[in-house]
């Protein structure tokens, strides 16, 4: 069981970091600013990968009531709001500021916590949430590439995270399984990024996207595709075999592993002339 627990948390620490190295390359390597196009077609492969894992068996998928799905709505409208702001912000940041940031929607989750649902909150924890909100308070005035709109674009996004967590655990226990939750997120996120994507300008101002045809970016695409999905059976998978403790010790993990990369690393972009 211990060796299972270390391949599945391996796994997870392997995925998160790769899947946000390749979505860094496609949103500020490449350019590819879309994100109404670029996280609908990951929800796309991501909804029609579990789906094909729960009609082979691979993965459990109940018939859902439709107060359980109209309940779990404003979750899936969150979610939207997560992946989407994250797209904006991740596109402007570098991966250990966007991190950083990001990790600041655990003082939400600990604010509601202590203020509205009075639970007793432990000096370490308060601690470890006031440190992230100093770390974070410091960051625009020590990050050399200071972007507003990547800022803005990354409140958005932890407190549409916090709002998220908040929502999920005060859902009535069983109600909808983890995977039943990413499954109907992924099917409103599909259909709401579709729908979106022609007022946002995005649908017809990627024709002009110069690397639209090129091997590389539909390498990349298909990579942050199949790697978000794994992502998130890993972390099913993790949070079902280990204590909260323990998972929250293997996100850590993953965290710190890419907390030293650098916008230098990065491969340049493919050439457009032939």
């Amino acid at each position: 069981m211990c060796v299972r627990r270390c391949l599945v948390g391996l796994t997870f620490c392997t995925c998160y970091l790769a899947s946000y190295l390749t979505n860094k390359y496609v949103l500020s390597v490449l350019k590819f600013t879309y994100p109404t196009l670029f996280q609908g077609w990951q929800t796309l492969i991501g909804g029609l990968l579990l789906h094909v894992s729960w009609k082979l068996g691979w993965a459990e998928i109940n018939s859902t009531s439709r107060s359980d799905v109209s309940m779990w709505l404003p979750a899936s409208v969150l979610f939207v709001g997560i992946i989407y702001a994250g797209s904006r912000a991740l596109s402007k940041l570098a991966i250990p500021v966007f991190l950083t940031l990001h990790n600041v929607a655990e003082v939400i989750i600990c604010g509601h916590q202590k203020c509205f649902r009075k639970e007793k909150t432990s000096p370490e924890k308060i601690c470890s949430t006031l440190f992230l909100l100093a770390a974070a308070g410091c960051l625009p005035f020590n990050d050399p590439q200071f972007d507003p709109n990547g800022y803005f674009w990354a409140v958005i996004h932890l407190f549409c995270v916090g709002a998220y967590k908040i929502v999920q655990k005060s859902r009535k226990p069983n109600a909808l399984s983890d995977i039943e939750q990413q499954y109907l997120n992924y099917m409103f996120s599909v259909v709401l990024l579709a729908v979106a994507s022609h007022p946002t300008g995005d649908l017809f101002s990627v024709l002009d996207f110069p690397f639209l045809y090129f091997y590389r970016f539909h390498g990349s695409c298909c990579a942050s595709g199949l790697l978000g999905f794994f992502l998130m059976l890993s972390t099913v998978k993790l949070k079902n075999l280990v204590a909260p403790g323990q998972y929250a010790a293997w996100i850590f993990f993953a965290k710190r592993g890419k907390l030293k990369s650098r916008e230098g690393n990065w491969p340049e972009a493919p050439s457009v002339s032939l």
